[in-house]
């Protein structure tokens, strides 16, 4: 563990934003030039407003009317006239809709540009290999991607490509396949995937810290038909190999074509760089299946609610939603150079980052490993203009020493998830970041939001003025199920402001903004789905996290409900933990929970194990827990029951313990926390009151 006001937003040009002498200007109108005091000035100022309106709502009903329609222009015309003519609200609104003019418009006009975008592709059944070969042929020898020891051209990275898709075509795999991918950090992860989808086969990017029954299950789930893993990962992999079914076909690439550094895994798998170097590169083979559109990409995993890993599907669609979205949001421009020491096999680095070289033509810079004291000195080297982050990366970099680079780059934009209000502003401060972009959004959902005007801990907003144009939600709910509460007419019921309640996104089939793709697992999917909400019928993506909304419509995080907490940047599912720990506790009722640790993102793992006459030996269950669990799964307190309530429902307990935390001044049961190398100590309260002073690092 390290030591890592709200801002007015900035302008583009790098100034200080006008927007607070703006919301001055219209307060001086309303209070002043035109006190509320008598019903004649109220109507005077009511008209000014509405006015001030009309090009707002006008501009953004023509440009739908142009990109898409008639039919859209004149929905966007209907809803205008109705924010204008027959909505008669108070004077507090007009005032939200003034300070907010700006923030709703450039949002508006982003998202129109997003839709005209993915409807383009769509029109022409384009997919993201197609899209990709555009670029190639318009700049072959730009960089695409960079790292500390590669450096790929366009050409270079659709030569790969091609090569993987030749020999992959020439094994007869054809369009709908699935074919794994477990890869670090590198140039040819992203050119394997590529390659893979210009034959239509579908890629499960796989979580490369799984180990053992998680793997296992990522590459069954998936339905796998073969899987290409790096030298890196042959341990794994031949730990689970002989629980494979017979039919997953492996192939191995090593780092050195020339001189593998291991050995083929005693002929299980076949020799990927042999292959490809006698595969032809430059072109795909006659007869090669292609995807469409609609077609499914790859899978990416997320932990969920509950359970095992779930493989959520990317179509070709969606990428190019997430991709271009992010991108108009917060105005990336083609020539900008992102940088992301982000795993790619999440949605972050693989679609948001990596979208902006395929679709885009810009050159990304990756790196195998994060690393706080060189991100900065990276960017610098690089030349970044965008870098990338979540929260955790931004707290370990705040608390690195000042040196030269912090100021000495090009930086003009970060984005990312989870930057804590409490560092928000020195962070920018610090590294001289003119723009922040703050996202929120789950892989497999609908329910995706973005902070576009670098308001301090805001993760996203909705338009107070016209929320109809993209219908996402706060409803109450049960703070610690998640679980919808439901009115008189079993229907349920809006938030309202600074109010907590769980975010939904309203599903649409068939608009790529709105639908909801969900897990390969169906059964999975329909659990994420919560019908009846403000209508019979209607149909909503429940993300399980708790938000609250401001009156202008920002919206901010509280937390995750249910049995997920989020650590490392990663979902973990106590379920899942409890399940392995259990056995490997000799079966002992285990309970798994996240607590919280002073400045820092997310929640830490803790277990109550019951043993009341203390039967595990906790250095052999801590190897075990490696060899088992990824590294942020595996919890970093322990606690050893004595008695377990068992007449209390199983989630109350639950929130019990969590309430009781890891300070052994309060709890007579054993404590333990986990120490660098893996081990467990016992939890002093020396220990305690060194985390509590942020000395200790986990």
């Amino acid at each position: 563990m390290m030591t890592g006001t709200d801002n007015e937003p900035l302008l583009e040009d790098g100034g200080i934003a006008s927007s607070r002498e703006f919301r001055l200007t219209v307060w001086h109108k309303i209070t002043v030039d035109s006190p509320p005091s008598n019903k004649k000035s109220k109507s005077n100022l009511r008209r000014y407003l509405q006015l001030l309106l009309v090009p707002i709502l006008g501009a953004g009903t023509a440009l739908l009317w142009y990109y898409h329609g008639i039919w859209f222009g004149l929905a966007a015309l209907y809803v205008s006239l109705s924010a204008l003519l027959l909505v008669r609200p108070g004077w507090r609104w007009f005032y939200i809709a003034a300070v907010t003019s700006r923030r709703d418009t450039t949002a508006l006009v982003a998202y129109i540009r997003v839709l005209s975008f993915v409807k383009s592709q769509e029109r022409k059944n384009l997919n993201v290999a197609d899209i990709f070969e555009a670029n190639v042929a318009r700049h072959a020898d730009k960089l695409a991607i960079v790292s500390e020891t590669q450096q790929w051209t366009f050409r270079q990275l659709n030569e790969h490509a091609n090569r993987v898709a030749n020999v992959f075509h020439n094994h007869g795999y054809k369009k709908g396949d699935v074919v794994g991918l477990l890869l670090e950090n590198r140039t040819e992860f992203v050119a394997t995937w590529l390659g893979l989808a210009k034959i239509g086969v579908i890629t499960p990017l796989i979580n490369t810290n799984l180990r053992g029954a998680s793997l296992l299950h990522s590459i069954q789930v998936g339905e796998c038909s073969a899987l290409i893993y790096g030298v890196g990962y042959r341990v794994a992999v031949m730990d689970i190999a002989k629980d494979l079914p017979a039919h997953v076909a492996l192939y191995q690439f090593n780092d050195e074509p020339a001189t593998p550094s291991e050995p083929l895994s005693q002929g299980l798998a076949q020799h990927l760089n042999a292959l490809l170097e006698a595969a032809p590169k430059d072109k795909v083979a006659a007869g090669a299946s292609r995807a469409d559109h609609h077609d499914k990409l790859v899978y990416i995993y997320t932990s969920g609610t509950t359970g095992l890993p779930k493989a959520a599907v990317i179509t070709h669609s969606r990428y190019f939603f997430i991709a271009a979205g992010i991108h108009f949001a917060l105005g990336f421009r083609d020539k900008d150079i992102f940088y992301t020491p982000l795993p790619l096999y999440h949605t972050a680095g693989g679609v948001m980052s990596m979208g902006q070289a395929l679709l885009f033509g810009s050159t990304v810079v990756i790196r195998k490993k994060f690393s706080a004291s060189g991100y900065f000195a990276d960017c610098a080297k690089f030349k970044a203009t965008i870098g990338q982050y979540i929260g955790e990366m931004a707290r370990y970099i705040l608390a690195t020493p000042p040196a030269a680079h912090d100021r000495q780059h090009q930086v003009r934009m970060v984005f990312g998830n989870g930057l804590r209000p409490q560092i928000w502003p020195q962070f920018v401060e610090r590294f001289g970041i003119k723009h922040v972009g703050e996202f929120y959004g789950a892989t497999e959902g609908n329910a995706n939001i973005m902070n576009n005007d670098s308001t301090v801990g805001a993760i996203g907003f909705v338009s107070r003025v016209l929320p109809q144009i993209y219908p996402i939600s706060i409803i109450r709910a049960d703070p610690h199920t998640g679980e919808p509460l439901r009115n008189s007419k079993g229907l349920c019921d809006r938030c309202e402001p600074n109010e907590t309640g769980v975010f939904i996104g309203k599903i649409v089939k068939g608009n790529p903004c709105r639908a909801f793709l969900g897990y390969v697992d169906t059964k999975a999917s329909s659990k994420k789905v919560v019908h009846d909400v403000f209508e019979k019928g209607d149909m909503a993506f429940l993300s399980g996290d708790l938000l609250v909304s401001d009156e202008r419509g920002y919206l901010y995080f509280r937390d995750r409900t249910g049995d997920t907490f989020r650590w490392k940047g990663e979902n973990v599912s106590t379920s899942e933990v409890e399940a392995q720990l259990s056995n490997l506790a000799g079966y002992k009722d285990t309970i798994v929970y996240g607590v919280c640790i002073p400045q820092t993102e997310g929640r830490a793992g803790m277990a109550a194990i019951y043993d009341p006459v203390r039967e595990v030996d906790v250095q052999i269950l801590a190897k075990q827990l490696q060899q088992t669990l990824p590294n942020y799964a595996r919890p970093l307190f322990l606690r050893f029951l004595r008695k377990i309530d068992l007449t209390g429902t199983f989630k109350l307990r639950k929130v019990e313990l969590q309430q009781h935390g890891y300070d052994p001044a309060t709890i007579e049961d054993e404590l333990y926390y986990a120490q660098p190398d893996g081990s467990y100590a016992p939890l002093t309260q020396e220990i305690y009151e060194r985390i509590q002073r942020n000395e200790l690092r986990f």
